[in-house]
């Protein structure tokens, strides 16, 4: 098997859908040992904010010479930065090591058992766990909830600590249509004493968190309460406030008040793993890789002269955080969006949000499976300037106005970005 063999076979379980439940993750990790106990663990859920969490988290503990492993998704450049050490893809002859080991289980699965066929996430998720658990060892190992969390595909492991980023709606179909339903579905990641940091800010799905933590008889850190983030508005600075902690003048890299919120969680998690013995931390080293660090497709300027920015927003929280970013930051540009998006998101919505700072709305479409067609994006547009564009690519290649974003969906950024790439 070579690499192109072993991401056709992972690519093709697509057809196979999302089957919510861990029934079979937890039969194929049996029958490979295990692999899961063996993973110094955290683990990030939430609807928005978890991949750049993970990023805090990951660089500041690589600042204090830990070594890392990461999961997340969707990928963004190139499949194997899936699974990351310190930051970095995995090989290419990983990946096939895995898919070699990975296969065998899950066809046995299908020929031995009445639990169907393994998904896409499902398969990715059990790669994971074989190369943190019996491939290469790790300081820690940060995991990052793919759909939802109760019944998430990495939901089989003990975590030594849980940071939930927040609740909205989002996958309403799965894990249900409002914030309770949400609450619902994520509290499933708490487990019997181990702490969570999280953010909630509605005071029904809140009260429902607390309750849950309460019968499982273990801590709950919140933003909000127990850390506090004291902004100027006239400044980019912020400072950071957790018990007997008091960081001032933490600058980020990454724009927008909710990279302060998902830093705050990032920084809080590490200070409890710190007081716990879990972790030896430098704290000077600590915040410097929390604002030294980057994530690609979140308010991502690949372009100067004209400015071009990448944004994947692809629901209600995630498009207002962008709004209410670009005001702050680009609020005298002449914005043009260019705008796609995958079925199941609220798109009225999103674009009735996205047409009050554009001058100009562009829709697009893009080769995924789920994804929306141009006429469908054109109709649900408010917009009195809009415009369908057949081939973004060479769209965004002749942009030649004061600023274009490029938003809606994690997997068109990840289309656009492969393509910038290749330029």
């Amino acid at each position: 098997m070579n690499y192109k063999d072993g991401l056709d076979w992972i690519h093709e379980r697509i057809k196979f859908g999302i089957k919510p439940g861990v029934r079979r993750m937890k039969w194929m990790l049996g029958r490979l040992g295990n692999p899961e106990k063996n993973i110094n663990g955290i683990h990030v859920v939430g609807t928005n904010g978890k991949g750049s969490t993970v990023s805090y988290m990951r660089n500041a503990l690589n600042h204090n010479n830990y070594e890392v492993g990461t999961f997340t998704s969707p990928y963004i450049e190139t499949f194997n930065e899936r699974i990351s050490v310190d930051g970095q893809p995995i090989s290419d002859e990983d990946i096939v090591r895995l898919v070699e080991i990975v296969r065998p289980v899950s066809e046995q699965m299908e020929e031995e058992t009445d639990l169907g066929t393994a998904t896409e996430f499902e398969i990715i998720t059990m790669m994971m766990f074989v190369y943190f658990g019996r491939l290469r060892s790790m300081d820690f190992v940060i995991i990052e909830a793919g759909l939802g969390a109760a019944n998430d595909s990495t939901n089989v492991f003990e975590p030594i600590m849980t940071v939930l980023t927040g609740i909205g709606l989002d996958h309403t179909n799965i894990l249900g249509d409002t914030l309770l339903d949400i609450a619902r579905d994520k509290s499933g990641v708490i487990k019997p004493g181990t702490p969570l940091v999280f953010s909630v800010k509605d005071d029904t799905a809140r009260d429902y968190i607390y309750k849950v933590l309460d019968e499982n008889h273990a801590r709950g850190i919140e933003l909000g309460r127990d850390i506090l983030l004291i902004r100027d508005p006239k400044e980019s600075e912020f400072q950071f406030q957790y018990g007997q902690y008091d960081f001032q003048d933490i600058r980020l890299k990454m724009a927008g008040r909710h990279q302060e919120d998902n830093a705050a969680l990032a920084i809080a998690a590490l200070l409890e793993l710190h007081d716990h013995k879990k972790a030896i931390l430098d704290f000077n080293k600590l915040i410097r890789g929390v604002e030294e660090m980057t994530w690609p497709g979140r308010i991502e300027k690949i372009q100067e002269e004209p400015l071009v920015i990448l944004d994947g927003a692809h629901n209600n929280e995630a498009v207002g955080a962008l709004v209410d970013t670009l005001r702050q930051y680009y609020g005298n540009r002449r914005i043009t969006v260019l705008f796609s998006a995958i079925e199941g998101k609220p798109l009225k919505t999103m674009v009735d949000m996205l047409s009050e700072i554009a001058d100009e709305f562009n829709v697009t479409h893009f080769d995924f499976p789920k994804a929306l067609s141009m006429r469908v994006l054109y109709e649900a547009v408010p917009h009195p300037n809009k415009h369908e564009v057949n081939d973004f690519k060479h769209f965004i290649e002749e942009f030649d106005g004061d600023m274009l974003l490029v938003t809606g969906s994690l997997y068109f950024i990840s289309e656009v970005k492969q393509h910038m790439n290749r330029q």
